[in-house]
């Protein structure tokens, strides 16, 4: 009996040559539509799907392969004597190789003013039914999505007669993949259609490869980086484009992304964020990039060390030397001058990204998705920053300079991993202590870190103060501003020791933890 082989493509790349080695291995050519007028104006003979079961195409193509003639012949199972002998009484000829592309939904829905019948028109359902047919019966079937593996399939034909087991139960798996992210992304569009929540009672997320990695969080880890599908992902760093260095690895990118959390906070002035193991280091903002850099630097110049560096503006070729007088693993900023980049090419390691939408806001929709024993943690970003009001709860009020410094330090404590002290003074970090088991640890750390300068430096934490302690020692420190979230029970004891010091406290009701 004749072999057959049904071809029905959106992406018709290399369909010609594999159409037509396959006729010269002795199959018959099964097509619809489009696919068919492409092959058989090549000079193929094709047989159109119409011809096979005696039913024209319909209801503008939405019906074309949906008959008992196509799916029967993909379904038998050759070692089965009955659905052979039932094939023959039906006059169904088996098909024995599926290459289908579905109708292309993700470039549509992508494309800038598709419209929602567009987009529903590309919902493919005949080619879904068939591959998953087919890939359920992959001992029998090859069924091939993907045009990169025609040349095995072809391959194996010539040199064994037949496709190997091994390589159809591979495709097989290719297709449920396919298949799986194709139903993703249509249920998310109408999730969004509807305006339902973000958080349906079943997640399926769907994701693309943006690379393989060298390693994950350490090296014996393996790894790889994803990207979400979709046209949002403008100042992210999935968007950011690497101009010079070697590959970035694991680390390099989830501490690039801490770093562009932060730096979004301060779009309104030119900014330098320095960033090592996830927290920020480093945080100055100048009436230049070059003044933002230097106060960043000298922060916390020890940890910048190995650090990563992203600002919020064009780097130019003064700061590009400043910055070439220490390592630094990443720079990240929405561009350079040409003379900047012949500066920090100079060193070859030096991971130099670009992205232009460096100061786009994160969107609450994003969401944050943290991977647990057995589960998944997921909640939407953590895109806002003050309570409506913020309000002074001290006799004493803070100046304007020093109200400026309290929400820049709640700017950048947001993103300090908790709990978390950030101590700032003329618009830069003279101290962070991130990631404590208690505030009093985190505020001797950030006070170590200043060191002289944490005298008239503001504070500001990302949790309550339940207890006057964190009140005594920023008095002692010579710290002359606070700001806390507030909320707790005992703020009086907090409030009363700030009014005791002659300390400023400033409540912004909204609490920032990061883990």
């Amino acid at each position: 009996m004749k072999k057959r082989v049904l071809i029905s493509l959106s992406d018709k790349t290399s369909a010609f040559d594999f159409a037509h080695e396959l006729i010269s291995l002795g199959y018959e050519v099964l097509s619809t539509g489009g696919t068919a007028k492409a092959l058989s104006d090549k000079g193929l003979p094709i047989t159109n799907v119409s011809d096979v079961t005696g039913f024209p195409e319909c209801l503008d193509g939405r019906v074309k392969t949906l008959h008992p003639a196509i799916h029967a012949g993909i379904l038998a199972v050759r070692d089965n004597s009955e659905h052979m002998e039932q094939l023959s009484g039906l006059g169904i000829i088996p098909i024995d190789i599926i290459a289908i592309n579905l109708y292309p939904f993700r470039d549509v829905l992508l494309r800038e003013g598709a419209s929602r019948e567009e987009i529903i028109e590309n919902i493919d359902i005949g080619g879904p039914t068939m591959l998953r047919a087919a890939a359920k019966n992959w001992q029998d079937v090859a069924v091939i999505v993907n045009p990169a593996d025609y040349p095995l399939v072809i391959s194996e034909l010539k040199q064994n007669g037949e496709i190997t087991k091994k390589t159809k139960l591979e495709l097989a798996y290719k297709v449920f993949e396919h298949t799986s992210a194709y139903d993703t992304l249509i249920a998310d569009y109408f999730r969004k259609e509807t305006g339902l929540s973000i958080f349906p009672d079943s997640l399926t997320l769907t994701y693309e490869k943006n690379q393989e990695l060298r390693y994950g969080e350490n090296p014996h880890q393996k790894a790889a980086f994803y990207r979400e599908i979709g046209n949002n992902n403008n100042g992210t760093i999935t968007a950011a484009v690497q101009l010079h260095g070697k590959e970035l690895s694991f680390n390099n990118i989830n501490d690039a992304n801490g770093a562009l959390d932060t730096i979004k906070e301060f779009d309104d002035t030119p900014c330098v964020v320095a960033v090592k193991h996830a927290n920020p280091c480093g945080i100055g903002t100048g009436s230049s990039i070059y003044e933002a850099y230097v106060k960043a630097h000298n922060a916390d110049p020890v940890s910048i060390f190995g650090g990563i560096i992203a600002a919020n503006r064009v780097i130019d070729k003064e700061t590009a030397l400043e910055i070439n007088k220490i390592f630094v693993e990443i720079i990240i900023a929405p561009g350079y001058t040409d003379e900047a980049l012949t500066v920090l090419e100079k060193k070859k390691n030096v991971r130099i990204m670009c992205l232009p939408d460096i100061s786009l806001p994160n969107r609450s929709d994003m969401i944050d998705v943290k991977k647990v024993a057995g589960g998944l943690l997921v909640q939407e970003l953590n895109t806002e920053l003050l309570d409506k009001e913020l309000r002074v709860v001290t006799e004493k009020k803070p100046t304007e300079i020093q109200m400026n410094d309290l929400i820049f330090g709640m700017k950048a404590v947001k993103h300090t991993k908790s709990n978390g002290i950030v101590l700032v003074k003329d618009g830069a970090t003279t101290g962070i202590g991130p990631g404590q088991t208690n505030r009093i640890t985190a505020l001797e750390l950030a006070i170590k870190y200043a060191g002289d300068n944490a005298a008239k430096s503001v504070m500001a934490s990302d949790a309550f103060f339940p207890f006057d302690d964190c009140v005594e020692a920023a008095a002692q420190a010579g710290i002359a501003a606070i700001i806390q979230p507030g909320g707790s029970i005992r703020d009086k004891d907090s409030i009363d020791a700030c009014n005791k010091y002659g300390i400023p406290m400033v409540f912004t009701g909204k609490r920032h933890f990061k883990h």
